[in-house]
C-alpha cells in the first residue's frame, strides 16, 4: 500500500475504535495538546467539596514552547486561562502565591522556552518546594531526537550528553521528568498530579518538554482525558501515639502550641482556636501559620522565634511541652534551636514523618484538623486544663506585648519616617479581610511581631526561602485567588528593584494589587546584620563609588519610584509622612487599577529581637576586633542551643 492508503486506513481504524465500545477509544493529539486537555480535567476533593485543581497556565513564549504548548493553548479548546507574564521567575512566584492563598487546592502551571527562559524558573521552583507549595513547571527542552544539534541556547555537557540546563531543576523539584516520547505523558502526568496533590510530597513538579516531542502526535486513550478527582483523605491519629500524646499533655503544666502552615492547609484554624480556648493553651505562630489565630484571641501570643514576640518567646523558653502543629521548625522558628528549654518535650502533629522527627521530637502523624480533634477528645475525657496561674501569666505577657506594639506603632521622628509607625498606619487602615503580603528584608520581622490579623489567610509571607522579588509577583497570584478583600504587598526598595515585572501583568489581567514601597536606600536589613557582628557596614547601601577612595561610600543613588511605577501604567503616589500615607491609602482604595505608594523610611527603624537569637557564621579570624568579639559571643550562644 502507498502512504496515502496507509494514512486513510489508520483514520478509518480510529473512527471504528471510537464508535465501538469493544475496542479502546483513542484520540489523536500532539503531546502538548494532550497535556493541556489532561490538566483541564484534574480536580481535588477535601471534606466532600470538589475544587478545580488546574486553573490555567502562566508563561512567556519562545522557541521551545511557542509552537507546541503555545499552539495547544491557542487552538486546543480547553478552559485553561493563559496569563502572559514578563519574567519567568515572577510567574512561578505568582503561581505559588495563588496555590498558597488557595490552601493548595488550586494551581497554575508555568511554561517557558528552553535555555534562559527555563532556568529563570529555578529560583521560583526552590521557593515553592521549600514552602511545600504545589507548582507545575513546563520548561521547553532541546530536541529529543538530537536533530538538529546543538540548538540555540543548548548547554552541551561533554562528559554527559544527556545533561542539559533543565537538569538544574532536579534538586529543587519534588518530581522531575523529561518526556522524550509523547506516550510518556500518561505516566508522567499521573505522577505529577500524585505529587502536586500530596500534602507530604508536594512542591515544584517539573516536566521537561522537548520541542519536537511537544508537536508529535499520538493516539491517546480517551479515558486519559476523563475527569479525574484526587482525594485529600484526612489521616487520623493512630491510637498508640494518641495515648502517648495525651499522657505527655496530662503531665504538662506549661504547654505551648506552635501553629504552622499546616493549620491553614488542613482548614484547621477554627479547630485550633477552639482547642486553645478549651484547654487554655497559648498559641504562637510561624510565618506560614500566622493568621490562624486572631490577635484578639485570649490564647494568641503572636509570632515565635527570631522574629517573634516577647510574649511567645518567654513562654517558649519556659514551656515544658511544645506541640508543633503543621510546622517544619526552621531555624527562625526555633531561634537556631535555642528557643526551647533543653528538657522540654516536643510533639509534632504533622502529616510528614520527615518533619515529625525533628529536634528529637515525638511524631504524631496525622492531618492537623483530625489530629487536633482526636487530642481534644482525649483531653476532655481526663478533664485537662492548664492552671489559672498559667492562664494569668499568658494574659499578662499578652497585655505587655500589646502595649509594646502600640508603642512601636506610635513612634515618630522629626528626622524621617519610622518603619514601625508606617506599618501601624497600614495595619489600622486595612480592612480585616484584606491580605498583607511580603517576603524578604526587615519587613517580615516587623510583620511577624507586630501585624494584627483578625481573619485566616489575611497574612501571606514567603519566608521559607525569604526570596527577594516574590513580593510583587506574589501579590498578583494571591489576588487571582482572593476575592474577599484587597491585597497589599509591602516591599523594600531592594526587593522591588530586583523583580517587579508582574506589575504590568496585573494591569493586563485587570487584577488590582496595591504596592507599598518603603525606600531606605539599600539592603539595610543585611547592613544591620553586618553591624550586629562587628562590621561598620559595607556594601549594602545604594551609593555611588567614590573616585578617590574607590569605595562604595559616595552619595545615595536617587530613584524616583513613583515615576517608575507611573511609566508602567499604575496609579502612583508619594507620601512624605504618615498623614500623607493615610490620604494616599484612601485614594488608592478608590482606584480600579494597581497602585503604588512610595515612602522614604529611615534605616534602622525596624523592631529588634525579643529574647531570641539567630546563628550566623562569624569569622574566627579577622582584622576587626569587634568581629572577634562577636565570634566569641557566638560560641557562647551556640553552647546554649540543642544539638538536634
Amino acid at each position: 500500500m502507498d502512504g496515502q492508503t496507509v494514512r486513510e486506513s489508520k483514520k478509518l481504524l480510529r473512527r471504528f475504535c471510537i464508535k465501538n465500545k469493544g475496542f479502546m477509544e483513542t484520540i489523536r493529539l500532539t503531546m502538548a495538546q494532550a497535556l493541556l486537555r489532561f490538566l483541564d480535567q484534574q480536580f481535588i476533593e477535601l471534606d466532600g467539596t470538589e475544587h478545580k485543581f488546574v486553573h490555567g497556565v502562566m508563561g512567556i513564549f519562545g522557541h521551545g514552547n511557542v509552537t507546541g504548548i503555545g499552539e495547544a493553548l491557542e487552538y486546543g479548546g480547553t478552559s485553561l486561562r493563559y496569563i502572559q507574564g514578563n519574567n519567568e521567575q515572577g510567574l512561578v512566584h505568582a503561581a505559588a502565591a495563588f496555590a498558597k492563598q488557595k490552601n493548595r487546592l488550586g494551581i497554575y502551571a508555568c511554561t517557558s522556552s528552553i535555555g534562559p527562559g527555563a532556568t529563570n524558573m529555578i529560583t521560583g521552583a526552590a521557593a515553592a518546594t521549600v514552602n511545600r507549595i504545589p507548582v507545575l513547571l513546563l520548561p521547553g527542552d532541546i530536541f529529543a531526537s538530537r536533530q538538529p544539534d546543538p540548538v540555540l541556547q543548548q548547554i552541551e555537557t561533554p562528559w554527559d550528553y544527556t545533561a542539559n540546563a533543565n537538569h538544574a531543576f532536579k534538586p529543587v523539584s519534588r518530581y522531575w521528568d523529561c518526556l522524550e516520547r509523547p506516550e510518556q505523558l500518561m505516566t508522567a502526568g499521573l505522577n505529577a498530579m500524585r505529587v502536586l496533590t500530596d500534602p507530604v510530597d508536594t512542591g515544584a513538579v517539573t516536566l521537561c518538554l522537548p520541542q519536537d516531542t511537544q508537536a508529535e502526535a499520538y493516539d491517546y486513550p480517551a479515558s486519559f482525558f476523563e475527569k479525574r478527582i484526587w482525594h485529600l483523605d484526612r489521616r487520623s491519629l493512630h491510637e498508640r501515639p494518641l495515648r502517648n500524646a495525651i499522657e505527655l499533655l496530662r503531665n504538662s503544666k506549661r504547654p505551648l502550641i506552635i501553629a504552622g502552615g499546616g493549620v491553614h492547609y488542613s482548614l484547621a484554624t477554627e479547630t485550633l482556636r477552639n482547642f486553645a480556648k478549651t484547654f487554655q493553651i497559648p498559641v504562637c505562630e510561624t510565618q506560614a501559620g500566622k493568621s490562624a489565630m486572631s490577635w484578639k484571641d485570649e490564647m494568641s501570643v503572636g509570632g515565635v522565634g527570631v522574629t517573634g514576640t516577647a510574649a511567645a518567646n518567654l513562654l517558649a523558653k519556659d514551656a515544658d511541652l511544645i506541640l508543633a502543629v503543621g510546622s517544619r521548625l526552621q531555624d527562625f522558628t526555633t531561634s537556631s534551636k535555642q528557643a526551647f528549654a533543653e528538657n522540654a518535650k516536643i510533639l509534632h502533629l504533622n502529616v510528614s514523618t520527615f518533619d515529625g522527627n525533628k529536634m528529637d521530637g515525638t511524631a504524631l502523624q496525622a492531618d492537623a484538623k483530625s489530629g487536633l480533634e482526636a487530642l481534644s477528645s482525649g483531653l476532655e475525657i481526663i478533664a485537662y486544663k492548664t492552671s489559672a496561674d498559667y492562664a494569668n501569666k499568658v494574659s499578662q505577657l499578652k497585655s505587655e506585648w500589646n502595649t509594646e506594639v502600640d508603642r512601636l506603632y506610635g513612634l515618630s521622628s522629626d528626622s524621617g519616617n519610622v518603619q514601625t509607625q508606617i506599618l501601624g498606619t497600614l495595619n489600622e487602615f486595612m480592612a480585616p479581610e484584606d491580605v498583607i503580603l511580603c517576603a524578604a528584608g526587615s519587613l517580615p520581622g516587623d510583620l511577624h511581631r507586630l501585624w494584627r490579623c483578625e481573619l485566616p489567610k489575611t497574612y501571606h509571607l514567603e519566608y521559607g526561602y525569604s526570596c527577594m522579588g516574590y513580593e510583587v509577583a506574589g501579590a498578583l497570584g494571591a489576588k487571582l485567588a482572593w476575592n474577599e478583600g484587597e491585597v497589599y504587598t509591602i516591599v523594600g526598595d531592594g526587593s522591588f528593584l530586583m523583580l517587579h515585572s508582574e506589575i504590568l501583568t496585573s494591569l493586563k489581567e485587570h487584577t488590582k494589587i496595591n504596592i507599598v514601597l518603603l525606600d531606605n536606600s539599600g539592603f539595610q536589613c543585611i547592613k544591620n546584620l553586618q553591624m550586629a557582628h562587628g562590621s561598620v557596614g559595607f556594601g549594602n547601601e545604594f551609593r555611588f563609588r567614590e573616585k578617590e577612595s574607590g569605595r562604595l561610600t559616595g552619595e545615595i543613588t536617587p530613584v524616583d519610584f513613583k515615576k517608575y511605577a507611573e511609566a508602567l501604567g499604575v496609579k502612583a503616589y508619594f507620601a512624605e509622612n504618615a498623614v500623607e500615607f493615610k490620604d494616599a491609602l484612601q485614594a488608592a482604595k478608590q482606584e480600579k487599577i494597581s497602585t503604588l505608594i512610595e515612602l522614604k523610611v529611615m534605616p534602622g527603624t525596624m523592631s529588634d529581637g525579643y529574647h531570641s537569637w539567630w546563628r550566623v557564621g562569624v569569622p574566627e579570624i579577622s582584622n576587626c576586633e569587634d568581629t572577634l568579639t562577636s565570634h566569641a559571643e557566638m560560641e557562647v550562644e551556640v553552647r546554649k542551643a540543642r544539638d538536634y
